[in-house]
């Protein structure tokens, strides 16, 4: 359990991290090379994500959408010192519940 947790926080740092180099780069004006970090950091997201456990593509990759969307929230709080709202909590929170029944549903 630890450590698909582990590897989703990893993969949404990385994404959401590469996403925000490049958009200071084009957005901010920042250098160039903090664009080009982002497009390789954006990479190495794609690369966490194979290490997942989960055997369907399309599965993990919804899930970390989830994933995605919480960590959005925090990276905005933390970073760009945007404060939630209760609808932005309670979306997220939605949000995990979601991701809970895809990946932890009893199959066949």
């Amino acid at each position: 359990m630890i450590q698909p947790f582990v590897l989703f926080l990893l993969a949404g740092l990385a994404e959401i991290g590469g996403g925000y180099l490049i958009w200071l780069s084009i957005r901010e004006g920042k250098p160039l090379s903090w664009g080009i970090a982002g497009g390789l950091t954006l990479a190495l997201y794609g690369v966490i994500a194979t290490f997942q456990s989960f055997p369907s593509f399309g599965r993990v990759y919804a899930a970390y959408g989830g994933v995605f969307i919480i960590l959005s929230v925090l990276w905005g709080w933390g970073v760009d010192r945007k404060t939630p709202d209760l609808y932005d909590w309670i979306g997220a929170g939605i949000c995990m519940i979601g991701v809970c029944v895809m990946l932890f549903a009893p199959r066949q």
